[in-house]
């Protein structure tokens, strides 16, 4: 039997990946999509190798992986029957980690969201049905609280159906974590909520660069147009991971519910600029709140051109909503099963800042060695749809 997981290529997906390889047993069933067997493997590869050398990861593609090439959004994601059906029968738990983070995007929202979504919780209750299902875990957002203001959220005041909501995807999400509610209302399940996820507090290197890009824009002004002892909830990418890992092989967790967050150890602007500026010898920003309005306002005017500039803009102006609610997201559950708080973000930021900036955000991803064939033997670019007998 094995975890089928949704989103293993992505940022967060692919940690949690390596986090399952390296701490559990379990084998996992991955949804890629992909042309062909060998193109889903160096997809694998590529959101691996922040974690994992080639040798261990091609191990485990021969051991412990088995790939299905199909896409959420389509009916039995693409799958053809025999290995649908091979999924259903293998698969014991889920992790539905795959989204569209797309918050401009109403369409892609609704696709990859909501239909996927679906699809999700059609396979789980088909596995339901079938055999049991030890556990769905569902990784959501804090942005289903919606609109917010100087406030500490718990989880179980999150969601609020009155409430306005930001953009597409905090509405999307909020959704997708209602029909898993509706659904699958018997089956154990952990909804997780991150907030602004930045950077891994381990290391400099990342391959999620979009805000990042935002934070070094930022890093880089000499006036703030925001108000310095308002506090930012950040938490690095180890500390999501490891909860969702964590939490999602424990027997029977505390909650339901969980706010992968900073909560009220979230470092306000002030002190977050102050200890950037402290370790690169450089000046501290200056403070000025009442430029809020017109700084939103030349983003926004920005965001419409084309080239670096405009690419940037419109990464601002979509994150700049998160960034001036003064909320954080209470996480004294998480902190109080995993027995550890996550790192501050003014910890590990300079790493993340020098790493980002001297590869001009991207990452020197390695090739697939030409000494080694593909995991499940077939000559480079013929299709397979599953690597192994699963069951």
């Amino acid at each position: 039997m094995a975890i089928f997981l949704t989103g293993s290529t992505g940022y967060i997906g692919g940690h949690i990946v390596a986090g399952l390889l390296e701490r559990h047993s379990d084998s996992l069933n991955l949804l890629v999509r992909a042309k062909n067997r060998r193109e889903a493997e160096l997809r694998l590869w590529r959101a691996l190798q922040l974690h994992l050398d080639f040798p261990r990861f091609h191990g485990f593609l021969h051991s412990r992986i088995a790939i299905f090439l199909g896409d959420l959004t389509d009916a039995q994601f693409g799958l053809p029957d025999d290995d649908y059906r091979r999924l259903v029968h293998s698969t014991d738990s889920v992790i539905h980690c795959a989204a569209s983070l797309n918050r401009k995007s109403e369409k892609s929202c609704l696709n990859v969201n909501l239909r996927g979504t679906l699809e999700v919780v059609k396979l789980a209750a088909a596995a339901r049905d079938l055999h049991g299902l030890r556990r769905i875990s569902h990784v959501s957002t804090v942005a289903v609280a919606g609109q917010r203001s100087n406030e500490v959220v718990r989880e179980e005041e999150s969601i609020d159906w009155s409430r306005s909501d930001y953009d597409p995807y905090a509405r999307t999400k909020k959704f997708c974590e209602h029909m898993i509610r509706e659904f699958l209302p018997d089956v154990p399940r952990t909804i997780f909520r991150p907030s602004i996820v930045l950077g891994d507090s381990r290391r400099g290197e990342t391959t999620q660069f979009d805000m990042v890009q935002a934070f070094v824009f930022l890093a880089g002004l000499p006036l703030l147009p925001f108000r310095p002892t308002d506090r930012i909830d950040i938490v690095p990418v180890d500390f999501v991971a490891d909860s969702i890992v964590a939490l999602h092989q424990k027997e029977k967790p505390a909650h339901d519910t969980y706010h992968l967050s900073s909560g009220t150890g979230s470092q306000t602007f002030r002190e977050l600029t102050d200890a950037l500026a402290a370790a690169r010898g450089k000046r501290k920003p200056i403070y000025v709140p009442g430029l809020e309005r017109p700084f939103t306002g030349l983003v926004n005017a920005l965001a419409n051109r084309r080239g670096a500039m405009g690419y940037g803009a419109a990464l601002l102006k979509v994150f700049i909503p998160y960034l001036v609610w003064n909320t954080v997201f209470d996480n004294t559950r998480v902190v109080s099963e995993l027995g550890r708080s996550p790192a501050p973000f003014s910890r590990y930021s300079l790493p993340l800042l020098k790493f980002s900036r001297e590869n001009r955000f991207t990452y020197n991803y390695k090739e697939w060695p030409r000494t080694a064939s593909p995991a499940n033997g077939r000559a480079e670019g013929e299709v397979s749809t599953v690597g192994r007998t699963v069951g």
